[in-house]
């Protein structure tokens, strides 16, 4: 809340920017003061927060900062750059950033705003796209709609006109300072015909593009070209302007445009992405009349081979499936996980892709277990041909969201609220400033479940929703790595047996159905009565696993315990040792009796003509029944796979992809960033 009351704080007085900056600048020099008489880690995480909100404050900024301010800024930020990881990156992302503006002021409002809006201009190609994918096993009717309004309410007012003349009124006005006279440009502005409009905005842009470019050499001529740009807008105005100035005429920087849906199925997260990164290309295709015809007859064909994954892109795939790849096309997939590692700073990299699809799952473990598939799903088809990652950059951001009120439910849902939520919680240890902002939303959303929301009038309440979310999608650019399992199920069902491939991501339960009872009345009893002269404790279930130890050297391990069922975890793992490796608890009805292993590797089979029930992520509709024998291993990454056609070739690649880590995670951004 104190976060967003000064961002508030902002919005109504652009011109406070440079009292506020000061402030933070005195804030960031105490934390150093105080990182240099200890060394314990917890006294970094409070430069993170104050990091965000300087980079916040310069890029709403309505006012001109002067000079010496940025550069006593950009001073002690390079103090920052000893700090160990991510700590440093997040330091060196902000520095990148004030140097950008120091240079060429308003070009972080402008790239922005033309991204999140998608205004089209020939000098800064980047589309951005926000979705937010809802679990409908979390989302009630009422809650959807509810959340829906809220944030599609931020796509009111938006037209391209108006857009444009807040970029070239804010760029002008933070170059040019106290020379521009800011409400007699937005009189003019405000006069002016939309053509008129648009050729402004595409001149601005091209000066803040060819500014970026020449670097600080080409400062004088980028102030030059907004004073000429400046004079022409006033000169062009037919109407009467006023001679007062009343001070800064800036608005906010807009909401982006977001889209929200319930994530029905899987497949739906590549449609929308294809839709989007291949609008273009799509539509070419469909201007060439030689093209149209087979186009078509090759989608009928992929609908009859594949009826149950009627791809829109699938036509595309067959078409260029045999054509030689290019050298880049090869290392863009190693680049995506290159640069899902915390330490890169894509935001301000060169880059080609001209598009950035930015999703936002909302649901408890389960949605992040099935954004983990689709996520692999994608990975695998890029790895056969590479179609979307070299034009999209695809960014993942979790909101976590549980169907169970803890205050108004039984202790037991209680600790099943909390089991849903383990992965929030992994979260929010890892990066406080992700428990504060992101975590604390879960609070909220629960009181929005039955309210209604008028569109017309968003509340307070309604706009700190809004604005969080744009915060995380602006400021969380640094991942956390959930490492991802493989899992080979061998079934038996009706004397037929087949073999099904599946992923996790934190967790697997898997249970002897004929021992439930057992589980379920041992479970009421209280401790001091249960007895040790049972007879029945489980079945007796053969397990291969290989040992994890400090040595780092492998020892395979065979045990055949009694138990009811086997419990998976990882994310409790990642957090207290730093390796990644999965805790194994086999359960007997006597606690007491209850076996842990830690393993990377663990091939578990049932014995006694007996199958399990499997379940993934706590996910029921990702339940597997008549197994009889499951292999978990780490998660190859299909876009580093020997197998695939991108496979490296060049003696620089090699070497590249031998030190490349070819386990699969899933990067969820957050504020601080971790690799687990």
């Amino acid at each position: 809340m104190l976060r967003w009351s000064l961002q508030k704080k902002l919005e109504s007085d652009p011109s406070c920017s440079v009292s506020l900056i000061r402030v933070l600048l005195k804030e960031l020099e105490k934390k150093l003061k105080r990182i240099s008489t200890t060394s314990k880690s917890q006294s970094y995480m409070h430069v993170i927060p104050v990091l965000h909100t300087l980079y916040y404050v310069v890029i709403q900024s309505g006012a001109t900062i002067p000079t010496s301010l940025y550069q006593t800024v950009y001073e002690c930020l390079m103090k920052l750059l000893i700090l160990p990881s991510p700590y440093s990156a997040v330091a060196l992302s902000t520095l990148r950033s004030i140097k950008m503006e120091m240079i060429t002021p308003g070009s972080l409002y402008q790239r922005r705003v033309i991204a999140e809006q998608n205004l089209r201009n020939e000098h800064f190609p980047l589309q951005e796209k926000v979705f937010v994918l809802a679990d409908p096993a979390v989302f009630s009717v009422q809650l959807e709609a509810t959340i829906r309004a809220e944030l599609e309410a931020s796509s009111y007012l938006r037209k391209t006109p108006t857009m444009e003349k807040n970029v070239v009124l804010r760029v002008l006005q933070t170059g040019l300072g106290t020379t521009c006279q800011s409400s007699r440009l937005a009189q003019a502005l405000e006069a002016s015909e939309d053509h008129m409009v648009e050729k402004c905005f595409q001149e601005v842009v091209l000066a803040v593009e060819q500014s970026i470019k020449h670097g600080a050499g080409g400062r004088a001529n980028y102030l030059n070209k907004l004073q000429d740009i400046y004079r022409d807008i006033l000169a062009a105005s037919k109407e009467d302007i006023t001679t007062a100035d009343h001070g800064s005429a800036c608005g906010t920087m807009p909401f982006p445009e977001i889209n929200f849906l319930l994530w029905r199925y899987d497949k739906d997260l590549w449609n929308l992405l294809a839709d989007f990164a291949l609008k273009d290309r799509r539509d070419s295709d469909c201007s060439e009349d030689s093209g149209t015809e087979r186009h078509r007859k090759e989608s009928d064909s992929d609908d009859r081979e594949q009826p149950q994954d009627r791809d829109p892109t699938s036509a595309f795939s067959r078409r260029n499936a045999f054509k030689n790849m290019k050298a880049a096309d090869k290392l863009t997939l190693v680049r995506e996980k290159i640069e899902a590692f915390p330490g890169s700073s894509p935001v301000h990299k060169e880059d080609s892709r001209r598009h950035a699809a930015r999703v936002v799952v909302m649901g408890d473990d389960r949605v992040l277990g099935r954004l983990a598939r689709a996520y692999h799903s994608i990975r695998e088809r890029e790895s056969k041909h590479l179609l979307l990652m070299k034009k999209l950059n695809l960014q993942l951001y979790y909101i976590p969201v549980t169907d169970v009120q803890p205050s108004h439910s039984p202790p037991a849902s209680s600790r099943q609220d909390e089991g849903r939520l383990s992965l929030a919680s992994l979260l929010g240890r890892v990066d406080p400033w992700y428990n504060s902002n992101i975590n604390s939303l879960q609070a909220l959303i629960s009181k929005l479940d039955g309210k209604r929301s008028d569109r017309s009038k968003p509340s307070q309440q309604n706009l700190f929703l809004l604005d969080t979310l744009c915060y995380y999608l602006r400021c969380g650019t640094q991942p956390v790595n959930l490492p991802l399992y493989s899992v080979k199920m061998s079934l038996s069902s009706c004397g037929v047996s087949s073999v099904v491939e599946e992923l996790f991501v934190s967790h697997l339960e898997a249970d002897i159905p004929e021992f439930r009872h057992i589980k379920e009345k041992w479970s009421k009893k209280p401790a001091a009565r249960r007895r040790r002269s049972v007879e029945v404790f489980g079945a007796v279930i053969s397990v291969s696993y290989t040992k994890v130890s400090l040595s780092k050297r492998e020892a395979v391990k065979g045990v055949a315990p009694m138990t009811y069922g086997v419990v998976i975890t990882s994310e409790q793992a990642a957090v207290t040792s730093g390796e990644d490796y999965l805790t194994v608890r086999f359960d007997s009805v006597n606690p007491g009796d209850n076996t842990v292993i830690q393993t990377q590797n663990i091939s578990i089979r049932t014995m006694e003509r007996r199958t399990l029930s499997v379940c993934l992520d706590k996910d029921s509709r990702r339940t597997y029944t008549d197994v009889q024998r499951i292999e978990i291993s780490p998660c190859l990454d299909p876009g580093c796979s020997s197998r695939s056609r991108f496979s490296v070739s060049s003696e620089r690649e090699r070497l590249l992809s031998k030190y490349l880590d070819k386990v699969l995670s899933l990067p969820i951004n957050t504020f601080t960033g971790v690799t687990l």
